[in-house]
């Protein structure tokens, strides 16, 4: 697949290639056009489940320099991204209020190096599920929000903080009165960070009103859903709309009912950062595609 000299010369840095592909709207992976220049073409880069606060050697022993090598990669892009978007488990969970505090304020400290115009967030389990996203808000802002960008709509949905891991009514009702006002035409991108599909329900890998969410945004036919959770790339379809999970920033998962309990994969020696990343997402003017460029972390 033709990709711009500007991405080349950015995995050229890296070290390592990326894989490319094609998704949105109604087309399918690997038939969109290559990525041309003009002025509102731009790319935006999704991490996801940075887990700082996270400590053992043996599943990673680079805890506490991933997330930096990351931010750095970014920032050696020759093309910046527009902004750059965490999809949630920021933080590692923890019971003591104070330490998630704590975490929660070092992260925002360390991702303020990001040479970005702009950054969002949003929370994962691991931040928000114990204190109802009370430190998360206090220190990284809303849970839930939406934003445009270059013509695209983009909606931030909260399936996190409420311990069940539903959207609820609320929030439910807050969306539907937003994609009121969108033409069934807009190009939307939706982020969150667990599925809203039932992927796996037995290893949380759900949102029990994920469907609702669905519902709403299936009169759309220009839909993509970014989110994290479950520590991989996987690709899914709800009839048009796409579903695409993102690698994690700290340690890979199992595949989906691979194996019978849901653990990390222990750091292999022989493979470093094997399965961990970070994503490139390309908006092209005029096309209901994008480009979705899977990006390696690189030791130093």
């Amino acid at each position: 697949m033709n990709i711009t000299m500007d991405r080349r010369e950015f995995l050229r840095l890296l070290g390592l290639g990326g894989a490319v592909f094609m998704v949105g709207g109604l087309n399918k992976p690997g038939h969109a056009a290559p990525l041309k220049d003009a002025k509102d073409n731009f790319t935006f880069v999704q991490f996801s489940d940075t887990h700082w606060g996270f400590q053992d050697p043996i599943i990673n022993p680079d805890y506490e320099g991933i997330l930096r090598k990351a931010i750095a990669a970014v920032n050696s892009m020759k093309s910046k991204p527009d902004f750059v978007v965490f999809t949630g488990d920021l933080t590692h969970t923890t019971d003591d209020a104070k330490e998630r505090r704590l975490r929660l304020g070092q992260f925002r400290d360390i991702v303020k190096d990001l040479k970005v115009k702009d950054v969002k967030f949003l929370a994962g389990e691991h931040d928000a599920s114990l204190d109802s996203a009370e430190a998360f808000r206090e220190i990284l802002g809303d849970t839930h929000y939406t934003f445009d960008h270059k013509g695209i709509h983009f909606i931030a949905i909260d399936n996190v903080s409420d311990p069940r891991g539903i959207v609820g009514d609320a929030q439910l009702n807050w969306l539907a009165a937003d994609l009121k006002k969108q033409e069934k035409t807009a190009r939307i991108i939706v982020f969150t960070h667990r599925p809203l599909f039932d992927l796996l329900p037995q290893w949380d890998w759900a949102t029990p009103d994920g469907a609702k969410v669905v519902d709403l945004l299936m009169p759309y036919n220009n839909v993509m859903v970014l989110y994290g959770h479950i520590h991989q790339e996987h690709y899914h379809k709800t009839g048009h709309i796409t579903h695409n999970a993102a690698r994690g920033l700290m340690y890979p998962l199992p595949a989906p009912g691979s194996v019978p309990k849901k653990t990390p994969i222990a750091w292999d020696a022989a493979r470093p950062y094997y399965g961990l990343g970070f994503r490139s997402v390309a908006a092209k003017t005029g096309k209901k595609t994008y480009e979705l460029t899977e990006l390696p972390v690189i030791g130093g």
